[in-house]
């Protein structure tokens, strides 16, 4: 049979398939308000807990937008306690920057290092000009001191326009932190909001750079979490090279990298870091030794210093002194201990814990027994906080011990400036850092509790691994605890292809019972009917609603 061109022209076309529009990717979040007695009575003055017919947002760039505007919002009042001492406080002397609570080292920086008279950071020959900060905080601030130099008036007054310029950067990196958290946080983005409104960002989100340290460490905690060890390693590197705690990263993941057997990965990690630290500070340790070295010797040299276990030993009934070698010595051991304590949890928890949990740790560690706190030190522990605990209670608890401590320093150096008749006695500030010292502990310990007993943790009890693990979400141990009771499990390498392979019985794997087929339908239909759902599924208390296939599988040898 002949068919001419032209019927081929007249033939009807065959019926298309209608086009479907793009979805977006689904993807699991847990309601705080469902997940946590705190948000869910907090919700009572705002419309209640979330409901089935709720519009959510779609897309993590809607809660990303809107946990930003609040760390502006609360880092702003930060910036805006300082009004007081802004006209005259930093410049004029007296103690009016004590009574109202508005200190911050910035300004006096900007014309007690020298940047006033054109000196760059890390290149005067003058000792007295010399940082007691690492680089990359120096280059900061060297970059706020262009920028004032070219704001008319006196020295004054560009010093409080180097604080303005300073919070540009601090701003920053507080937007930067709280972006970096909700990516690792995984099904749980709106815990970010614990950073966002904490009132340790609140009250010393500007007093000094640590926010960068604190962004840069963020960020390398991100890159982790996406299973990207060597650009971690690298803004490890660069978070060391503002502050010395993010260096106790490393520390956390070569506990947990061992247990795993993901050593490489470590590695990976460990040569990014080395090369992005030596890329930033090689040169100005060839150009200038001694004032690069000028921040390891202020340290070494340095005694027991505020809001420190050691002042507060020497404030105390007991009277005990040390002078700098001692404490040295002691936070060397101290520091040694205690990691090796946090190394045999690690290596005992019968699940292995999650990266956030052994970083929050060795971090509380570092800052327990260090020779001196500084009030924006808590800034170090907060975003390690919120993924490592992310209970609202325990959370405000420690929050508000650190508000106390915020208060009573300033309070105290009233005293030390000769004005004891408004300021707080030596007793009250020796109370305020054991409440400190307390508070630190308490969240500490919910942390161990929670490594030991999985269905304490917010993140374990909702059927997760570790989301911002990287490379160890999900791997099974190579070391460490092993349970005697757990069944035997056959590894995949040992499966055989169903064709070949038979049951006990004699049947193969076509003739499967019929309940792992009845199984494998109800996925598919999850799956489906997830898709229909919307782009945000919502977890109610560990129990899902929607899409079960979207969920990673529980930890292996749940307790």
């Amino acid at each position: 049979m002949t068919v001419s061109p032209a019927e081929v022209d007249e033939a009807p076309e065959p019926p298309r398939a209608p086009e479907r529009a793009a979805r977006p990717k689904t993807f699991v979040v847990t309601a705080p308000s469902l997940d946590d007695p705190v948000a869910n009575l907090a919700t009572d003055g705002f419309g209640g807990v979330i409901g089935r017919r709720a519009r959510l947002p779609r897309s993590r760039a809607t809660m990303a937008f809107l946990l930003l505007v609040l760390t502006l919002l609360s880092t702003a009042v930060g910036i805006g306690m300082r009004e007081p001492c802004f006209n005259a406080a930093w410049t004029g002397g007296g103690n009016q920057q004590y009574t109202h609570m508005c200190y911050t080292d910035i300004p006096f920086m900007y014309q007690g290092r020298g940047f006033s008279q054109n000196q760059v950071a890390y290149y005067s020959t003058n000792s007295n000009d010399y940082l007691e900060y690492p680089v990359i905080t120096g280059a900061a601030m060297e970059t706020a001191a262009l920028l004032a130099r070219h704001v008319p008036g006196d020295s004054n007054n560009q010093g409080r326009w180097f604080y303005v310029f300073t919070t540009w950067f601090l701003l920053a990196f507080a937007a930067i932190t709280v972006v970096a958290l909700i990516g690792v946080a995984g099904p749980r983005p709106w815990d970010a909001a614990m950073f966002a409104i904490a009132p340790g960002l609140m009250l010393n989100g500007t007093i000094n750079w640590d926010l960068i340290a604190v962004g840069l460490a963020a960020v390398a905690l991100l890159a982790w979490a996406r299973s990207k060890p060597v650009v971690a390693g690298i803004f490890i590197g660069l978070g060391t090279a503002a502050k010395l705690y993010p260096a106790l990263l490393l520390v956390a993941l070569v506990l947990l990298c061992w247990r795993a057997g993901k050593m490489k990965a470590w590695a990976l990690c460990l040569a990014g870091a080395l090369g992005s630290w030596l890329a930033v500070n090689l040169p100005f340790m060839i150009e200038n030794w001694h004032s690069w070295v000028y921040f390891y010797t202020f340290n070494e040299n340095r005694g027991a210093d505020w809001g420190s276990l050691w002042l507060f030993l020497e404030y105390s009934p007991l009277h005990m002194t040390f002078n700098a070698n001692q404490i040295n010595t002691l936070f060397a051991v101290l520091l040694a201990v205690s990691c090796v304590g946090i190394g045999l949890i690690a290596w005992l928890a019968r699940n292995r814990p999650r990266v956030a949990q052994i970083a929050f740790l060795a971090a509380a560690a570092f800052i327990l027994f260090n020779k001196v706190y500084s009030p924006q030190y808590v800034l170090w522990l907060i975003p390690l906080a919120v993924l490592a605990r992310p209970r609202w209670r325990d959370f405000l608890i420690w929050q508000a011990c650190e508000v106390i401590y915020y208060g009573a320093i300033w309070l105290y150096l009233i005293t030390v400036s000769n004005d004891a008749n408004r300021g707080l006695p030596e007793g009250g500030y020796d109370f305020a850092i054991a409440i400190h010292i307390g508070g630190t502990l308490f969240f500490v310990v919910q942390v161990i509790r929670d490594i030991f007993d999985n269905r304490r943790d917010p993140v374990r009890a909702g059927g997760y691994d570790d989301p911002g693990g990287g490379v160890l979400d999900q791997a099974p141990d190579v070391y460490g605890f092993s349970d005697p009771f757990a069944p035997a499990t056959v590894p995949a390498q040992a499966r055989v292809d169903g064709s070949t392979a038979k049951d006990g019985d004699g049947r193969g794997d076509g003739e499967r019972d019929d309940r792992g087929a009845a199984a494998s339908s109800e996925e598919a239909a999850a799956e489906s009917g997830a898709e229909q759902a919307g782009a945000i599924q919502v977890v109610d208390l560990g129990e899902e609603v929607g899409d079960e296939s979207a969920r990673s599988t529980p930890p292996q040898n749940p307790a």
